[in-house]
């Protein structure tokens, strides 16, 4: 194979004769112009541009020729006055350096691009999503808030202009907080369908200002009926031949001939007899203090400070290179384009040797090994920069194969990490494609705190560090307080919190271990209503993605809400490959919400998309106590967006709108403690282990690993995914037409029972099924009512009875499954809507 070789071949035949997708529109749309396929629910075709410095190694003067070009365009369109207001936004991760390129055109306009990486400190200006992107949240980050507040022309940089999405919800979202007159937007290529094409207009007049388009070229792509389809079959074949699992992919190194697609063997890495690589790591001398990019904002005094420093840097990689490299690529890092590919222009003119440049991707993409075709090979390698979603795969596009002598990687210092050296990471993939691998470090950039910004938190703890849930499945905003002995019997407990006033989020009650025969109603319960619980989760999920956020930021209360929260992501993944955040944050009755936990959210997310998740309402004491501590917050903070409602699995005290099932059963999670959340303990707020700057803090326990069934739970329901789908798809309809309004009936009944058997306090009231069991696995009930023929779903509840000697009340006429009822004459531990204890 070799990618340097120029056949003729449009680099789009392969995906156009196997789909019957045709590329029409103006003269030299198929040289700018090659196509792919990839997994994604919403668009199976990837258009591949050939002078974008993304997917294809380009000259990198022809990559900044076309950016630099748009913006002289811009610029003529507005006249002199107007570009000298303009302010340019790119969009991640493809098209930052595209943006920059379009702003020096532009001539003196600032310039800011959108990022998939949190930075804490740095309160978003605004956030928006894009829709068929394999990787959606896009967050403005700039260290100066005024930067988009002026009054001159927005100029809006993507490398393609599509449906037009993606623009729209940017236009939306910055005018109802940034209202202005003109808007332009920039794209290499217009592609958008002629159904599409009036919606710019419409657009323009709903929001009363201009706006403008501008383009390279301009086209539309013909897609014949069930494409996605079997673009998604066509990818899945080419994967399974390959050995590739959809969600594990590895590098694939497929060879089609004409009229017959053959994969080639799959490798780790695609195949290769070099030697170990020679790693030279080289010092730019990059300017103290500039920045390293346009996250947090790129002034014109900083585009002088770059131009005037680029021919030392340049100078400085091609001392480094060898004499004899004929061909040399400069590879830059995700977001990190433009200063890798204003060096590259500048290293291009110094050395002898063909320069090509292009970037490494979040983007996964299938790999055919065929001149029609836009992605050659690729090579895979661990994500190795801290990415706020979790770990995970990063691509490195038609590099194998190509021939090249040395390769110079740029990254910045966040993505200077043991990942990026270890043996499977980027280094070692170039190494075995190129005899010399050449390391460039660019400082990252970050904006000074004032005195008044709050100290910065720490990232979330995910397992296997912190509980036995894969590390992508959560993140726990929590502090591990694992070393810590915090246990107490619970009579012992419960004295303490009635003699001294002590908050029962002070302590931990010691950790129930199951009998056998207890085990076995576990796992026999969750067999029976694994299905029941697979319909619910993705009823909620889908109401969520349908009516909350395409994209929501799931935040569940640890720790009932945590395995619901994780099957909510699963469902979300395995119904539309989403990947979306989730964190567990703490909530402490009589004392609200983690604020740290809320803080570090609102850096790193736009909060309308957070969506917090529980298991299951019971009088709705968490939901009202979660919307005052959020009013709280806001009002405190000045930050706002924050929706309090909770998404639940079950709602049998109609309590929320947002619900998977208003029935009140069993959910097997309710049955165990840590043993079916992650091992992680309910969490604790004490004075003398939390400060002001710490998050809520929870244990790992590590010692019952061999009684964990965390994993084996959420595997049973998600195994019931497939056979619920056309369920779900049904409820989701009725729900959506359904008067969902809350009737608060739950408390209603609550405040009833507590009058009729003399208890006079709401608080020492357990409704439903979820808040009986964890009665009865850590408090000192008094007894339990049962409403007459509940069935198996109580079978767990009368052996916890049994064992703790707790009388059962069959009642007629019960709104709930069963009650249970604490009485402080009876126990010392009952406690009161402060959390502390309750003296009659």
């Amino acid at each position: 194979m070799n990618i340097a070789a120029n056949n003729g071949d449009w680099s789009g035949s392969w995906v156009a004769e196997r789909l019957g997708v045709e590329l029409v529109g103006d003269d030299g749309l198929t040289a700018l112009l090659g196509l792919a396929l990839r997994r994604n629910p919403k668009r199976a075709h990837l258009l591949v541009s050939n002078v974008l410095g993304k997917h294809v190694p380009q000259s990198p003067s022809v990559v900044y020729g076309h950016g630099f070009a748009l913006g002289r365009r811009v610029r003529d369109l507005l006249g002199e006055g107007e570009a000298a207001r303009a302010v340019v936004v790119g969009y991640a991760e493809t098209a930052t350096g595209l943006g920059h390129s379009v702003a020096d055109g532009i001539g003196l306009a600032p310039y800011l691009h959108s990022t998939r990486r949190p930075v804490p400190g740095v309160t978003p200006a605004g956030g928006f999503e894009e829709s068929h992107s394999h990787a959606t949240s896009h967050l403005l980050l700039p260290e100066d808030p005024a930067l988009l507040s002026g009054e001159g022309p927005l100029v809006l940089v993507d490398d393609e202009f599509s449906t037009g999405n993606t623009v729209l919800n940017t236009i939306r979202d910055l005018h109802a907080r940034y209202p202005r007159k003109r808007y332009v937007v920039v794209a290499l290529v217009d592609m958008r369908s002629p159904a599409d094409a009036g919606r710019l207009t419409s657009f323009a007049e709903e929001i009363n200002a201009r706006v403008d388009l501008v383009a390279a070229a301009s086209g539309t792509v013909k897609l014949p009926e069930g494409v996605l389809e079997k673009g998604q079959e066509l990818v899945a074949r080419y994967e399974e031949s390959a050995g590739v699992a959809p969600q594990a992919d590895v590098q694939p190194n497929l060879r089609g001939a004409r009229g017959t697609a053959r994969p080639a063997p799959t490798h780790p890495q695609a195949p290769d007899n070099r030697t170990t690589p020679h790693i030279t790591r080289v010092d730019l001398h990059w300017p103290p203090g500039l920045p390293d990019g346009g996250r947090h904002g790129f002034t014109p005094a900083h585009r002088a400070r770059l131009e005037s420093a680029l021919p030392l840097m340049a100078a400085r990689l091609a001392e480094a290179l060898p004499t004899d490299a004929r061909r040399v690529l400069t590879l830059g890092f995700e977001e990190l384009m433009y200063a890798p590919l204003r060096i590259a222009r500048e290293l291009e003119a110094l050395v002898p040797a063909e320069v090509r440049y292009s970037t490494t991707t979040r983007s996964p993409v299938l790999a055919v090994d065929d001149p029609g075709y836009a992605i050659r090979s690729r090579l895979v390698f661990p994500a190795h920069d801290n990415p706020a979603d979790g770990p995970g795969d990063r691509y490195a596009y038609n590099v194998a194969g190509a021939g090249f002598d040395a390769v110079v990687l740029f990254v910045d210092s966040a993505g200077d990490t043991p990942e990026l050296h270890a043996p499977d990471g980027l280094p070692a993939r170039l190494g075995a494609h190129a005899p010399h691998v050449l390391l460039a470090v660019v400082p990252s950039y970050v904006p000074a705190l004032t005195e008044e910004s709050p100290a910065m938190l720490p990232e979330p703890l995910r397992g296997p560090a912190f509980s036995s849930y894969p590390a992508e499945d959560v993140g726990w905003l929590l502090q591990d307080l694992s070393d810590v002995t915090l246990e107490a019997p619970t009579e012992e407990r419960e004295e303490a919190i009635q003699s001294g006033g002590a908050h029962y989020a002070e302590s931990l009650p010691v950790e129930y271990q199951p009998s056998e025969r207890y085990q076995a109603l576990f796992h026999a319960a969750l067999e029976t209503s694994a299905a029941r619980i697979a319909r619910a989760v993705g009823v909620v999920t889908e109401t969520v993605l349908a009516e909350r956020s395409p994209r929501p930021v799931l935040v569940s209360l640890a720790r009932a809400g945590t395995p619901v929260g994780v099957l909510m992501r699963r469902w979300a993944q395995f119904r539309y490959g989403l990947d979306l955040p989730h964190y567990a944050v703490s909530i402490v009755r009589g004392r609200g919400i983690d604020a740290n936990a809320l803080r570090w959210l609102a850096a790193h997310h736009d909060p309308r998309d957070v969506v917090f998740v529980d298991g299951w309402t019971g009088k709705g004491a968490i939901t009202r106590e979660l919307a005052d501590a959020i009013a709280e917050f806001e009002e405190r903070e000045g930050v706002s967006g924050f929706d309090p409602e909770i998404a639940v699995l079950a709602d049998p005290g109609s309590c929320v709108r947002t619900y998977g099932t208003r029935e009140d059963f069993l959910i097997p999670s309710a049955c165990l403690n840590s043993t079916v959340s992650g091992l992680i303990s309910r969490t604790v707020l004490r004075a003398d282990l939390v400060g002001p700057d710490d998050f809520h803090g929870a244990k790992f326990y590590r010692e019952l690993a061999g009684a964990d069934v965390s994993v084996a739970f959420l595997d049973a329901v998600v195994a019931r995914f497939g056979e619920v789908v056309e369920a779900v798809d049904g409820a989701v309809k009725e729900l959506a037409v359904a008067d969902r309004t809350p009737s608060w009936e739950g408390w209603a009944a609550v405040e009833r029972i507590s009058e009729e058997y003399g208890i006079h306090d709401v608080n020492l009231v357990k409704p439903g099924v979820g808040e009986t069991t964890r009665v009865l696995l850590r408090r000192v009930p008094w007894k339990i009512l049962a409403r007459a023929g509940a069935g198996a779903d109580l079978d767990h509840v009368r052996l916890l009875a049994e064992q703790r000697g707790v009388p059962v009340e069959e009642v007629g006429e019960l709104p709930y499954t069963c009650v249970g009822l604490i009485h402080p004459k009876y126990t010392r531990g009952a406690t009161g809507a402060d959390g502390k204890a309750v003296n009659l």
